[in-house]
């Protein structure tokens, strides 16, 4: 799924030609759920397919439509190239897991190993270390709680694919916002109506929630554990996490051993908190949220109570506990 046509009327030229390379349609086997969407959980069954393809054009649309600066797409759009199959879950592997930025530093490296996207680069007059590194840009990348145009793409897309709202909605909360200054000079996406502001920031703390969810970190870890183990025993190198999650899946299913890990992997449909058992995981998580920004007011959660209230109880829970998969 993706919500493209929400974004901006057209897709450039330039950002669909970046979008064809072959170092771009990998994305398209990459999926946004982390692997999740794989498990027999409850929170994840029926979700639409939704790729780093799809988010990645997504951002590169969104940085377009409110900048018309082309080296700023196309960071924007470059963003995830180097996304391995299963996404974050690769940083859990790591040990990333409160950061969530392990996988970043190749993308310069995978963007140069592209004779496609260095012939593109230079005819849109563009270095590489121009486009490399998204947080050069205030309105693609900014630091959490702001709102960029990273973030603000996958909450709406994961709004709609979750049903906490419909498209038409999400289009008016789109619609909304615009690019100025924020309170420290930065320019940065923000909204104009405080109503909206708050409509779409309780919805983004809902899929915050999602994020750090028991059944999300555990299926991220167990996953995490799983492609360690068969990366240990030579069946999977550390490149191959740079194919598809079609590829890595295929390799897992013809080997015995691994097979019935997957099948393991895939049949958890609910999680306890449960200590001292085998499968039991104490595992942190980074905390995504935003605190958008209203045009000549301030934060959302100086303006709202009631936003202030479901921010401070997201960013007070505990991952200590022990959990437990089924």
């Amino acid at each position: 799924m993706n919500l493209w046509h929400i974004y901006h009327q057209s897709v450039p030229d330039f950002v669909r030609e970046i979008a064809e390379t072959l170092a771009m349609r990998r994305l398209q086997d990459v999926g946004m759920n982390c692997g999740c969407e794989y498990t027999a959980f409850p929170l994840f069954t029926d979700l639409e397919k939704n790729s780093r393809f799809d988010h990645s054009v997504g951002c590169g649309l969104i940085v377009w439509h409110f900048t018309r600066d082309t080296r700023q797409t196309v960071a924007a759009l470059l963003h995830d190239i180097a996304s391995p199959v299963f996404a974050h879950v690769i940083d859990f592997l790591n040990g990333d897991h409160e950061r969530q930025e392990s996988t970043e530093d190749a993308t310069a490296e995978i963007i140069a190993q592209s004779p496609e996207l260095m012939r593109i680069l230079a005819s849109l007059g563009l270095s590489l270390d121009e486009v490399s590194d998204y947080h050069l840009y205030s309105v693609a990348d900014n630091d959490t709680p702001r709102l960029s145009a990273d973030r603000l793409e996958y909450t709406l897309g994961n709004v709609v694919n979750y049903r906490l709202a419909p498209r038409e909605t999400v289009r008016n909360w789109y619609d909304n916002l615009m690019v100025a200054p924020n309170e420290e000079g930065t320019d940065e996406m923000m909204f104009t109506d405080l109503a909206v502001a708050e409509a779409f920031g309780h919805a983004a703390l809902q899929m915050s929630r999602v994020y750090v969810s028991d059944e999300d970190r555990y299926a991220m870890q167990m996953l995490a554990e799983l492609l360690k183990r068969h990366i240990n025993r030579g069946l999977l190198t550390m490149d191959d996490l740079y194919k598809t999650e079609n590829e890595v899946i295929t390799v897992l299913e013809n080997d015995a051993v691994a097979h019935t890990e997957w099948q393991d992997f895939r049949s958890l449909h609910r999680v306890d908190k449960e200590a001292g058992h085998p499968n039991s995981r104490v595992v942190p998580a980074k905390k995504r949220y935003i605190n958008p920004m209203v045009r000549g007011k301030g934060r959302l959660a100086d303006l709202s109570p009631a936003f202030a209230a479901d921010m401070a109880d997201f960013l007070s829970l505990s991952f200590a506990e022990a959990l437990c998969g089924h």
